[in-house]
């Protein structure tokens, strides 16, 4: 307990609560699969020894095999805990009150932003296809249905239009895509020039969306 001055000149007592024995566990799970995100994102999953992990947790070597059985363990670990970030950041900045194509660009948006404040993400991602191959696999496919779901309640307030359940789960999938290629124009520059905005990169997928790509344009003699 400690005495605090109060805006009477009078002092309160404040009552700090210390954390359980599982909060401090949780914590120290935390720390090790955060050291392990830090170091993939930087050196890779090659890198990501089990002493590099506990020495940037600031940990035992041994305390690390409380947590997990070994190295694949927790690499197993990283996207599905970076998948759950992603979509809490995702639902928590996605207006409920939008619709249709707004939406989606919203959570396009939403999506390039976990990517810029979590450097680390992409890398933790397109490695883990080969160092953690079933959690990428849950990954893709936790995002896919989520993204499903979304379209599918998009169709049935009439938003989206012409589109059967096969082409919907096809369309999901080129969505999806869209983001997966983008994020190299974002993070790795492909082309040569300075990446644009992510508002930017938002007004030109919603332009996609809208209009399509090849479309009739009167006069053109189509």
């Amino acid at each position: 307990m400690t005495d605090i001055p109060a805006s009477n000149g009078r002092s309160r007592s404040v009552v700090r609560i210390k954390p359980s024995r599982a909060d401090k566990q949780e914590m120290t799970r935390r720390a090790l699969l955060q050291a392990a995100i830090d170091i993939v994102g930087a050196e890779g999953y090659a890198a990501a020894t089990v002493g590099k992990i506990t020495s940037l947790a600031n940990v035992a070597n041994g305390t690390f095999y409380n947590y997990f059985e070994n190295q694949q363990d927790v690499f197993d670990q990283l996207l599905p805990f970076m998948g759950d970030l992603l979509i809490a950041h995702i639902r928590a900045q996605v207006d409920e009150k939008l619709a249709g194509v707004e939406r989606d660009r919203a959570r396009f948006v939403a999506y390039f932003d976990f990517c810029r404040r979590n450097p680390a993400f992409l890398r933790v991602l397109n490695e883990a296809e080969v160092f953690a191959p079933n959690a990428y696999r849950r990954h893709v496919m936790a995002m896919y249905e989520g993204y499903l779901h979304a379209l599918q309640r998009s169709a049935g307030r009439n938003e989206i239009a012409d589109y059967s359940p096969d082409e919907l789960s096809a369309v999901v999938f080129m969505l999806m895509g869209i983001r997966s290629y983008m994020t190299m124009l974002y993070q790795y520059n492909f082309v040569g020039r300075t990446a644009p905005s992510i508002e930017a990169m938002a007004d030109i997928y919603e332009k996609v969306l809208k209009n399509g790509l090849f479309r009739s344009v009167s006069g053109n003699g189509a």
